[in-house]
């Protein structure tokens, strides 16, 4: 980031500052005599070395839209249920279920590796926006501009790429206002070592997700495994755990209220930067019918799962995937209304545009590229119906988005790989493949069909001007519910799309190959790949338009402040300082920041999602806390509160105390704090997570998981911690 937009002057901040997902960069722009006054123990050199690219951010790992950290030397990471979950599924039948029942490795050789799982540890970051924007030919239209960058930003990444086991972005801060390089290893061979009872790793189910107060163990242990020679390979029997540099000594003494921590991990993206009407329609338009689709996918998923066991294994992983979008939706409509989060963006626009026309001279630009995007914005909402329901064909339907996949990656190989759309180049080609491969374990042929019959109906009822032409071609342009059933059924039972072997043979096939095969559910798919390719030309030249006219606005927008601004979240390494606190969600309701063992009991009902496991709650009724309870509390502490600012992609984040120890693994937010994606209320903003203690009861006196323990540098009953390293 530009210094001249980023310095921060925080000596004599009078007050803590939750708001803020700040950067490696910006870290090292902060005052020490601020960082020590908050709580930092350590120099911020500590918390990130550019370079040497270590410190504690370097221990935080990116899992794969989570995120996670390493906990010992020998590459043991902690992350969340949650995100190990694919993995679990992978490996669980109604004969062996891990979802249900927990796994627990007694050594390393009965470790689960995870198809397709990857972790990637940060190593460098570099500002490359002259680049970037010299890349750009005078006088390019929009398209012309988008596909420049992109260009340009594949070349850089194909160059970082160039050393072994090397993973490299181009990530965009604020619209185009800086473009950075971000550098990182990736191991390849990931492996489950822990994860507790899903009646632990998801206490309070549906339920409780983004609720407050928490009694859920949402953690779970892999273990990343490298080449004898410490090169990343692929697994194999022959690999060796992984030797981290830098690793969290876990903390045995907790948090308490008012205690500072720090959450680093990958936050996704957040809103902060839309315009008002932006902001409006996700409002309006985006998430009520979010909660539509969605909401209708999960009834069909839950009605059929239930007929099967198999087949509620085989769509779990889908189904939670589901139910926290849903959920998702309707804490942020919730939100933004509860914060009245538009109104403020538009006041707080207002005021720029005031400030801005004083000096018209200057900031002149930045009024234009307002008034531009508006009307870009305006123009896009009158095509949203059809758009929304064909971007959600991938999420809904397994079928038809393996048939899409296999043809859109045949429709991209075509072209030089330079030229192709970045999911589809060379170096994604093995994470397709896992893909294809590890949805097997996904389908369940029932809720397919029914999946598709619903988004046919829904393709069915869009006006004449917003048609999906491939459904009207092979369903007809009139709902019939005989019709559309019985040519879904033709479908399936003439494809090959779902067999394993068949549909890896297909991502290895042409265009005219795949033609060839006159498979009925493949051939479907390659015309909604070519509606998918249409949209994304549409949405490639809107992305130019953006790239052209957000960054004058945005300047401006900074300038106004006149403090500094972390930038929106953007799947990049990021850390937000915190504390320990609860909060007050309503007139008369006063929430502390700590759950308990006994509560989780209390919560105890012997049916879902209340349904604790017999094991804990005898050792919990038992009083067999160990070393584990908290003095203040008398009681093994669960879960946590504080004001960090995170949001999706923070699932899995280390929660570290002062001294660099980890204190709790980020999970959730609080249901008043899922709007926090479109701004920062510092009444509400409280994230959830998982208190380290609990994991180590849970280990120490639930699972008898002494070898695990002792790797961990906890002896049993004897806790040792130790400053980060």
């Amino acid at each position: 980031m530009k210094k001249t937009l980023l310095l921060l002057s925080l000596v004599a901040a009078p007050a803590f500052a939750g708001e803020g997902k700040w950067t490696p960069q910006q870290v090292l722009e902060l005052s020490p005599a601020w960082l020590k006054a908050q709580g930092l123990q350590l120099p911020p050199n500590k918390l990130w070395d550019p370079k040497r690219g270590t410190g504690l951010l370097a221990g935080t790992v990116n899992t794969g839209g989570c995120s996670g950290s390493f906990i010992s030397a020998s590459g043991l990471i902690i992350t969340n249920h949650h995100c190990a979950f694919s993995i679990i599924q992978e490996h669980s039948s109604p004969q062996k279920d891990l979802i249900t029942d927990g796994f627990l490795a007694k050594s390393p050789s009965e470790e689960l590796p995870g198809k397709g799982s990857r972790v990637q540890v940060p190593r460098g970051f570099k500002d490359v926006t002259a680049e970037v924007n010299a890349a750009v030919p005078q006088g390019a239209d929009d398209l012309a501009r988008y596909k420049a960058i992109d260009r340009k930003q594949k070349e850089l990444v194909a160059e970082c790429e160039k050393r072994p086991a090397t993973r490299c972005q181009v990530a965009t801060f604020d619209g185009g206002v800086n473009y950075t390089l971000v550098d990182a290893v990736e191991l390849q061979d990931v492996r489950l070592v822990y994860a507790p009872p899903r009646a632990v790793g998801e206490y309070g189910g549906e339920e409780d997700n983004w609720m407050w107060p928490r009694h859920t163990g949402d953690f779970a242990i892999i273990r990343a495994y490298t080449a004898p020679d410490g090169s990343s390979a692929a697994f194999s029997d022959k690999n060796v755990p992984y030797k981290a540099e830098f690793f969290f000594p876990l903390s045995t003494e907790g948090v308490k209220p008012g205690d500072f921590v720090m959450v680093l991990g990958y936050p996704g993206t957040t809103y902060r930067t839309l315009l008002a009407d932006e902001m409006a329609e996700r409002q309006a338009r985006f998430y009520p019918r979010m909660r539509d689709v969605l909401g209708e996918a999960i009834r069909i998923l839950e009605a059929e799962g239930e007929k099967d066991p198999a087949g509620k294994i085989a769509v779990a992983s889908q189904l939670k995937g589901l139910h926290n979008a849903y959920k998702n939706a309707g804490g942020q409509l919730a939100g933004l209304q509860r914060g009245h989060i538009v109104e403020k963006q538009r006041d707080t626009e207002a005021a720029t545009v005031a400030w801005a026309q004083k000096d018209a001279a200057k900031w002149g630009e930045a009024l234009k590229a307002r008034d531009a995007l508006l009307a870009e914005q305006q123009e896009s909402a009158k095509t949203f119906d059809r758009e929304f329901l064909l971007g959600m064909s991938g999420r809904l339907a397994r079928g038809p988005a393996l048939a899409t996949s296999v043809a859109r990656l045949a429709m991209e190989r075509a072209k030089p790989d330079l030229e192709r759309r970045p999911e589809y180049m060379d170096r994604e080609v093995p994470r397709i493949k896992d893909r294809l491969e590890r949805e097997q374990k996904n389908l369940f042929l029932a809720a397919d069909k029914a999946l598709l019959h619903a988004f046919v109906k829904r393709a069915q009822a869009l006006p004449a001007d917003a048609r999906i032409t491939s459904v009207d071609a092979v369903f007809g342009k009139t709902y019939s519910e005989k019709d559309v059933t019985a040519k879904i059924d033709s479908l399936y039972a003439g494809t090959k799309v779902l067999t394993l072997a068949e549909r890896l043979k297909m991502a290895d096939e042409s265009v005219g190959q795949l033609t060839a095969r006159r498979d009925p559910l493949l051939a479907f798919g390659m015309e909604l790949a070519k509606e998918q390719a249409a949209l994304d030309d549409t949405r490639d030249r809107r992305q130019g338009a953006s790239s052209r006219l957000r960054p004058a606005w945005r300047k401006a927008v900074m300038a106004q402040a006149g403090k500094p601004i972390a930038p929106d979240a953007n799947s990049t390494l990021r850390v937000s300082f915190a504390k320990v606190q609860g909060y007050t969600p309503r007139d008369g309701a006063v929430y502390l920041p700590q759950t308990t063992l006994s509560g989780m009991l209390q919560k105890h009902t012997g049916e879902e999602p209340f349904n604790a496991p017999e094991k804990v709650r005898a050792a919990a009724a038992a009083k067999k806390f160990g070393p584990w309870a908290d003095p203040r509390l008398k009681d093994v502490p669960v879960d946590f509160l504080a004001d960090a600012d995170t949001t999706g992609g923070n699932s899995g984040s280390p929660t570290v105390n002062g001294k660099g120890q980890l204190v709790g693994v980020n999970f959730d937010r609080v249901w008043e704090n899922v709007a926090n994606d479109f701004g920062y209320n510092p009444d509400v903003a409280r994230n959830v997570n998982v208190d380290v203690r609990y994991l180590l009861w849970q280990l120490d006196q639930v699972e008898d998981a002494d070898a695990l323990l002792r790797e961990l540098n906890i002896r049993k009953g004897k806790p040792v911690a130790k400053e980060a390293r």
